[in-house]
């Protein structure tokens, strides 16, 4: 088994929910007691978040792919970045690295390819819903990508930033995200992408009516298979 290095504490609620799915699938995979080798970097969310809210990206990326090259000379064999919003600055990562990134809207393309399906709502932070780094990577495997209208973007992320990396988890969010997610498919969507890691601790698979992508989950399943291979 390779040694897997995380990017990860934005916020350290998914990076915690990585770290379970990953080490439950090692165990599953290789038996007995068997867990993953990690090497993990979190991060105090707030001074990430001040990044995104001033549009510093290249200065985040410069902070993510400083912290992959260390996680790298540390013994990293493989690495990944534990969250969707920060994919936008990945290429500043997959630059200053030499072992293989594992890209999370890679494996959810495929996941959605997989299940047949071409289009498909995406739900996230307003800047993975608005900028085009993650609806063109899915684009570039052959996938439609819809998102939700302006105010449904604005409530989806204010969910996220209010209440889901505070730990915060309320039935009126779930409703709403519920409704947001039924005008996405009155619009054409088969399926949905829950496009942030905080979104699968409050609306799951059982919640809706029609397939749903748990980013997180199918991420960490690519990076135990990246770290067997």
């Amino acid at each position: 088994m390779k040694t897997i290095g995380l990017l990860g504490g934005m916020s350290w609620e998914s990076s915690v929910l990585y770290e379970e799915l990953i080490n439950t699938e090692v165990r599953e995979r290789l038996g007995g007691v068997h867990s993953a080798d990690l090497l993990i970097r979190s991060y105090d969310f707030a001074v990430i978040e001040e990044l995104q809210a001033a549009g510093r990206w290249d200065d985040a990326g410069n902070v993510l792919a400083r912290d992959a090259t260390r996680l790298q000379a540390a013994g990293a064999e493989v690495i990944a970045l534990c969250t969707n919003t920060m994919h936008l600055v990945a290429d500043a990562i997959v630059e200053a690295i030499d072992v293989p990134f594992v890209h999370l809207a890679d494996a959810t393309a495929q996941a959605i390819t997989a299940a047949g399906l071409t289009t498909v709502g995406l739900l996230g932070t307003q800047f993975t819903m608005e900028q085009p780094f993650y609806r063109d990577r899915l684009a570039g495997h052959g996938l439609t990508v819809i998102v939700p209208e302006p105010a449904d973007r604005a409530r989806v992320h204010d969910v996220i930033y209010h209440e889901l990396v505070r730990g915060e988890l309320n039935r009126s969010s779930r409703e709403d995200y519920l409704d947001i997610i039924d005008r996405l498919g009155s619009a054409g969507a088969e399926g949905v992408v829950a496009g942030c890691t905080e979104i699968e601790l409050l609306v799951t698979e059982d919640d809706v009516f029609i397939p749903w992508f748990p980013t997180t989950q199918i991420h960490a399943s690519a990076i135990v298979a990246a770290a067997l291979d």
